[in-house]
């Protein structure tokens, strides 16, 4: 059976409330110079991070933003989930010793719920209070189970952009503040071609009859999924909560979407690992969510890696509240339909986004930074920043544009201006940019490439349908281009 917590536990676990309070002390807006301190731990210099002193102007908006972001705390109370009943031995169910040791963290005025080493936690959802962290040990393992009764009852949820009741997200929360998953410990969705992924040939008909539902304005609480439907869940998805952290876990074979934080602010996204081979397993995608940090995160993933939502078409317009307020930093990226994307579940609007000091390398990686939207869609992307990256290969373009996603077509078109690709070093890639706004009367407005310098393209550069595309100091072996 798993140990208890340890001492050396205690201190480590100690230690993130310490980090918790000073970032607390940080959020009330000291200034760029107490950013640029948290962010001083970064990965040592090479493609893809400006030498000492090179700032790009957009730095002093990802300083504020930083800054902004709340961390939560944690007080030195600690509940081993061993302590309540969980067996840990890969076969026992230990879905109600989850809940009765957060519950009791959530009493006691919160603490750490703590996942113990040498163990594999089999568990249906797991739903976090206000005040837990739940900490999983470097080798601890919560494997989830593969039976979708074990996502019962429905909850409150978003799948691909519209409010539904379906299955639980496997880690969960609604409406509660300062929560956390940590560790260095794995969080296995176990999903396979048997299980969940093979759902991707079913799906259709129920997401058919949600996008009705929403059409038709019928309240969420009567669009019920779940038992005998095919929409799978995502792996952690804290919904209208404040103050979140995921921090350090191993995350792995997701039925679905990796990460979702959902109609959020202030949450904190740092030192993960994701990794799932599987349709629609994306790494992470906040979505309508204000205030958002994400940093040292390694993707490889089946869809997009990263991916900025904010709802989708008739429900999207419906709630209404965008994502903005996104830094990504000092992340890498290898197979993924894109790196840096926004959409295409953006009809909310997506604003306010800077990514910077990157690294990219894979050959199945279809795009650097990737907008998709449509005229059914509508919304907006305005002002997103991808600077200082450096990759190896990119197997499709550095920058792709899509204002006519999918064929899909309705009556709003999107305001797709403000893109803007900075500082990148690149090996190889299939193209430096592929834009297609929505039309000649709804073109996309600005998109910048500055300061690029390419080894090899194997493709050439598209561009239709947009007003003003600005190409500065790009070149291709050795070889300026020009727009």
């Amino acid at each position: 059976m798993p140990g208890e917590i340890s001492r050396r536990t205690a201190l480590r676990l100690g230690a993130i409330g310490a980090v918790g309070g000073a970032a607390l002390a940080v959020g009330s807006r000291q200034g760029a110079g107490a950013a640029a301190t948290i962010r001083s731990g970064r990965k040592g210099a090479g493609p893809g991070h400006a030498a000492a002193g090179q700032r790009a102007p957009a730095d002093a908006a990802a300083d504020r933003i930083v800054a902004s972001v709340r961390r939560p705390w944690f007080p030195p109370r600690y509940f081993p989930v061993t302590s309540f009943g969980a067996a840990g031995d890969g076969s026992t169910l230990d879905t109600e010793a989850f809940a009765r040791a957060i519950a009791a963290c959530n009493r006691a005025g919160g603490g750490h719920v703590v996942v113990p080493s040498g163990g594999t936690f089999l568990t249906g959802a797991i739903h976090l209070l206000s005040n837990v962290d739940l900490n999983v040990e470097r080798g601890a393992t919560i494997a989830f189970s593969q039976d979708p009764n074990d996502y019962l009852p429905v909850v409150w949820t978003r799948w691909q952009g519209i409010e539904l009741m379906n299955y639980s997200p496997f880690i969960y929360c609604f409406g509660q503040r300062n929560v956390a998953v940590t560790g260095a410990g794995t969080l296995d969705g176990q999903a396979d071609d048997s299980h969940w992924w093979n759902w991707k040939n079913l799906e259709t008909a129920d997401f058919d009859a949600l996008e009705t539902m929403a059409d038709d304005d019928v309240p969420v609480q009567r669009r019920v999924f779940g038992a005998g439907h095919h929409l799978p869940p995502q792996m952690i998805q804290p919904y209208r909560s404040d103050t979140v952290l995921l921090q350090g876990v191993t995350v792995v074979n997701s039925p679905f979407w990796h990460l979702n934080p959902n109609l959020c602010a202030n949450v904190t996204v740092e030192g993960l690992s994701i990794s799932s081979s599987g349709p629609n397993t994306d790494g992470c995608d906040p979505e309508s969510c204000d205030g958002v940090v994400v940093r040292d995160v390694t993707y490889d993933t089946g869809d997009d890696c990263m991916a900025i939502k904010s709802g989708r078409d008739a429900d999207g317009r419906r709630v209404n509240v965008p994502c903005q307020n996104v830094v990504i930093e000092d992340c890498d990226f290898a197979d993924g339909h894109g790196g840096i994307t926004v959409g295409s579940e953006m009809t909310g609007g997506v604003r306010n986004v800077y990514a910077r000091d990157l690294r990219m390398n894979s050959a199945n990686l279809e795009a650097g930074h990737r907008v998709k939207s449509n005229t059914l869609r509508g919304g907006y992307v305005v002002n997103t920043n991808v600077y200082r990256v450096g990759a190896g290969t990119i197997g499709g373009p550095l920058l792709e544009i899509q204002g006519n996603y999918d064929g899909q077509t309705g009556d709003f078109p999107p305001d797709l201006t403000g893109i803007t690709l900075a500082d990148w070093t690149v090996g190889t890639c299939a193209g430096l940019w592929s834009i297609v706004g929505a039309s000649a009367s709804d073109p996309v407005g600005t998109a910048t490439l500055r300061d690029i310098a390419v080894t090899t393209s194997t493709a050439g550069n598209s561009a239709q349908y947009i007003s003003d595309l600005v190409v500065e100091n790009v070149t291709v072996g050795g070889t300026p281009v020009t727009a």
